[in-house]
């Protein structure tokens, strides 16, 4: 499992939770950390593109200097 895909695990238990929780306060923190572990996924997904793309210019520049 990508960290991304945990990131958004998490944040779905923490939904889940804060729609079951009948303390306004112990909702509110649940709601934080759903939207927290969200916006990491957000960042992860975002890192993983930026890591792939790296990835493939450093690949066309290694069959490029083979030729």
């Amino acid at each position: 499992m990508s960290m991304r895909d945990n990131y958004r695990t998490r944040a779905a238990e923490f939904h889940a939770r804060a729609r079951n929780e009948s303390n306004e306060m112990t909702r509110r923190q649940y709601e934080s950390l759903a939207s927290q572990y969200s916006l990491l996924a957000e960042k992860a997904d975002h890192n993983d593109n930026q890591t792939s793309s790296r990835t493939a210019v450093t690949q066309n520049r290694t069959r490029v200097n083979l030729k």
